[in-house]
């Protein structure tokens, strides 16, 4: 299908990301791909007929490919790419880049995030060539003399970045890449300076991600509008779900006869996993109830209104958190909060959880002469005690998030 048949530029921001979950998810799919998992590579787009896209987003809606995949569609910042082609024109620099790779897959990283990080590279060469007429930057990394200049130059690089990419954890993720490129560089003699760790104006702050605090997901839960919503405020907060699993939910993923109710997946983004059902798996009951009256139900506990589609999208989820937010009247820094902050808020809950048990089993390590606690939640306790305190005091921090009355 030509280009030209797709009127890229007329098309809204749902429309696009409409657009990914009727025609191209499918077309993934087909090919074995896992399209709520895998983001497309450009060259994959342009082999398919679909590099329109790439403009449409950039031009109409101020964003990078990844960023549409990520923000917009609802994929994980990290989930896994095709392995792109390296979009610059010099073999021996990719040679390097190869050679770095292969020394990251040795370690302990994902290979969704190694994708993640190849694609991030992978623009940076590309801008850097643009502006320089070279992507051989380990040539001018190899004497010192060259400093003054080299710095400027990939602080032109991430200039071009800081307009191009939307958000600031998207401009923290290519830095910490590009410097630890070049530090790999250098460490294994191939250069004599790293340029990122030089000052320049476009640092890398501290990670601050904000959370949900318990009063307002209490307030989320009091605002919710049927058992619809309540399922997305419990997906979020109370199971830690992504908004891209919470929407691709299957009555299949759901084992509530298990005498510990839990969520299976055959795909996360680390692999299989389960997701334990601590609280809500009766408004989950329910909402399998509600669904299996309907004709032709095909599992999916948020089925999409049109017909093309399964189910709903990762930022259709995301846009209803906040429209109960709006109702709620909650906000999170002045702003209304995201379905990453629901998510955050389960973290958050969870380690508080962990720290209850921990601190209960103090007593216990002061009489086996230690003074550690973790000594005896690790090593003197089950596999399934461990669970259960944890699942107790979990379960604690929820009941009192949920159940808490917005009226006091």
């Amino acid at each position: 299908m030509s280009e030209q048949t797709y009127n890229w530029s007329r098309k809204s921001l749902d429309e696009l990301v409409n657009f990914y979950e009727c025609e191209i998810a499918p077309e993934r799919r087909r090919e074995g791909y896992d399209p709520n998992q895998n983001i497309p590579s450009y060259q994959w787009l342009v082999n398919h007929g679909y590099s329109g896209l790439q403009y449409a987003v950039r031009e109409h809606h101020g964003m990078t490919l990844s960023e549409f995949f990520e923000q917009a569609v609802g994929l994980s910042d990290d989930t896994a790419a095709d392995s792109p082609l390296w979009p610059i024109d010099n073999e021996q620099m990719i040679e390097y880049l190869e050679q770095y790779f292969r020394s990251q897959q040795r370690g302990s990283a994902a290979e969704s995030t190694l994708q993640s990080k190849r694609s991030r590279l992978g623009q940076f060469l590309r801008h850097y060539e643009h502006l320089h007429g070279t992507a051989a930057i380990v040539a001018r990394i190899t004497d010192v003399a060259d400093q003054p200049e080299e710095i400027q130059r990939v602080t032109a690089v991430f200039d071009v970045l800081d307009e191009n990419l939307k958000s600031n954890d998207s401009k923290r993720r290519y830095r910490s890449d590009i410097d630890d490129l070049y530090s790999w560089l250098v460490d294994r003699g191939y250069g004599a300076f790293n340029p990122v760790r030089y000052d320049h104006e476009w640092d890398v702050a501290k990670r601050d991600n904000p959370a949900l605090a318990p009063v307002q997901v209490g307030q989320l839960a009091a605002a919710t509008d049927g058992t619809e919503e309540q399922l997305i405020v419990l997906g979020l907060c109370a199971w830690g779900l992504r908004r891209s699993e919470l929407a691709n939910l299957h009555v299949e993923n759901v084992e509530i006869q298990a005498e510990s109710p839990y969520l299976s997946f055959d795909t996360r983004k680390n692999g299989p996993g389960t997701v334990a059902l601590i609280y809500g798996q009766h408004d989950l009951e329910d909402r399998i109830a509600q669904l299996t009256d309907r004709e032709e139900w095909d599992g999916y506990m948020f089925p999409s209104p049109d017909a093309r589609c399964d189910h709903v999208t990762g930022e259709t989820l995301n846009r209803r958190f906040k429209s109960i937010s709006a109702r709620a009247d909650v906000r999170v820094r002045g702003e209304l909060p995201t379905s990453k902050m629901g998510r955050r808020f389960w973290y958050s809950a969870y380690a508080d959880a962990v720290e209850t048990v921990i601190d209960r089993l103090q007593s216990v390590a002061h009489e086996q002469g230690s003074s550690d606690p973790m000594v005896v939640f690790r090593n003197y306790l089950s596999e399934e005690k461990r669970r259960e305190y944890l699942r107790d005091a979990m379960y604690d921090r929820l009941a009192a998030a949920f159940e808490h009355d917005v009226d006091q």
